[in-house]
């Protein structure tokens, strides 16, 4: 980590960066990504705010000073105004990605800041937000069981199999923390049902459009983590919503 000469603001490369990111848990920081939309929909960090530089003094309110924040940008030089910016006006806890999300090469996503929104209303009970999950959880779900039933490659199948597994126990600690609130009925949640997978995908559709990376387990496994990177993204951006 180096730091601004001028601004004060602690400068991460990207090796640095995943390891900030890995090291904090979600939700305890920021990512404030001050590219256009149209960079951002093409590819961006996982739960990452979208607010570009030009609109940045005018939105400086729908962030959170206290937290420890990171800007990026394509290169790492609108980050690093965005960040001096954010300096002056009190911000203490800033980091600049060094190069931007082009020298970074951890995972990332795709798709506007808008991007399966219209799941929630933003008013949602803890027993209906559950409810989603557990469905979206039992989409995934359905979806290994289905590549397991038609791999031909044995080490495929055994890895969807055991995904089939892993997808069960994050249903099972869904269904526990829903009967843990006041008046749950594990009915309602039993029947909670959707084509819709936890990375916002459509299940016949994303079995079809994927299919040639169904063949063996190195690309499956890099579908899985594509999976699981567009979920994170997801939930972060529903919740930030609620």
């Amino acid at each position: 980590m180096t730091q601004e000469n001028a601004s004060e603001v602690a400068v991460l490369r990207a090796e640095e960066a995943r390891r900030f990111l890995a090291e904090h848990p979600e939700g305890s920081y920021t990512l404030l990504d001050v590219r256009q939309p149209w960079e951002y929909e093409e590819r961006h960090l996982p739960g990452a705010i979208l607010i570009p530089l030009g609109e940045l003094p005018g939105r400086v309110q729908e962030l959170e000073p206290e937290k420890p924040l990171l800007t990026y940008c394509a290169a790492g030089g609108r980050s690093r105004a965005a960040a001096q910016l954010l300096n002056s006006l009190g911000f203490r806890q800033i980091y600049n990605l060094a190069g931007g999300i082009q020298a970074y090469d951890g995972r990332t996503t795709q798709g506007p800041v808008e991007l399966n929104l219209e799941l929630v209303r933003g008013e949602e009970s803890p027993a209906e937000a559950l409810t989603l999950a557990y469905g979206m959880e039992g989409a995934l779900q359905a979806f290994y069981e289905a590549v397991a039933r038609e791999a031909r490659d044995p080490e495929l199948a055994a890895f969807c199999r055991r995904m089939v597994q892993v997808e069960q126990a994050h249903r099972d600690r869904i269904a526990a923390r829903y009967g843990e609130l006041p008046g749950a009925d594990g009915a309602g949640l039993r029947a909670a049902a959707t084509d819709l997978l936890e990375g916002g995908f459509r299940l016949p559709e994303f079995l079809a459009q994927n299919a040639p990376y169904l063949q063996n387990l190195p690309a499956a496994l890099e579908l899985a983590l594509m999976v699981e990177t567009q979920a994170l993204d997801l939930y972060v951006r529903l919740g930030r919503k609620c």
